[in-house]
């Protein structure tokens, strides 16, 4: 995602082998969640995560252009994150970097005048997916829970130790904890089985039970 040329290569053999792109997603990105006065250690994770979250995006969106406008009608779909609603302590650049995908994505919708649905996705928050990997200081994620930081701290040690009560990791229970992977991919389907003429612009997706997240 990060290398234009490569990207643009992607769409064309997709339009060389199907006929044309009806759907471009934008998936890729990183969290290196950390305070400015970590910027030592930081700071090479925080120029990785602008060349990801924000040209990785935007590559797939100019790559996927020119072959929607010429069949005059396409959907981009981009992942952003919760993160990107306000400004927080502890995550001022994955912050800006999904504020950043959030433009990005009204920007295209409005200057493509419906020839091109475009949908923000925005989970609070996905564990399994690894990307908390990426987190710089664990510290760092007390900007988007706040007060609810030693109860969210309690909840990741039991989901380790696996102490956590079952009945809360059941989709199926109103007070499910934790999202998975395959809830947003649910999501984006959804999004993208909509009639042509139908558009989600913006989608908050969370876990019913997810009482940490501001």
């Amino acid at each position: 995602m990060r290398d234009l040329a490569a990207v643009k290569a992607l769409v064309a053999r997709a339009v060389e082998v199907h006929g044309g792109i009806d759907v471009m997603i934008n998936n890729a990105g990183i969290m290196p969640l950390a305070f400015f006065s970590d910027h030592e250690a930081a700071y090479p994770a925080w120029e990785r995560c602008i060349d990801i979250n924000i040209k990785g995006v935007l590559n797939g969106m100019v790559a996927a252009y020119d072959p929607m406008i010429a069949a005059g009608r396409g959907q981009i779909v981009n992942l952003s994150s919760i993160y990107g609603n306000f400004p927080v302590i502890g995550a001022a650049v994955y912050g800006a970097s999904k504020s950043a995908v959030n433009f990005l994505s009204e920007s295209l919708r409005v200057e493509s005048r419906g020839k091109i649905k475009v949908t923000t996705v925005k989970p609070t928050g996905v564990p399994t997916t690894g990307l908390s990997g990426t987190v710089i200081n664990p510290a760092a994620g007390v900007g988007i829970v706040a007060h609810n930081m030693p109860d969210f701290i309690d909840m990741v040690g039991q989901l380790g130790a696996g102490t956590f009560p079952a009945e809360r990791l059941s989709p199926d229970a109103i007070d499910y904890a934790s999202l998975a992977p395959d809830h947003i991919a649910d999501a984006i389907i959804h999004v993208i089985n909509q009639p042509w003429g139908v558009s989600i612009s913006e989608m908050t997706v969370r876990a019913s039970g997810d009482h940490f997240v501001l």
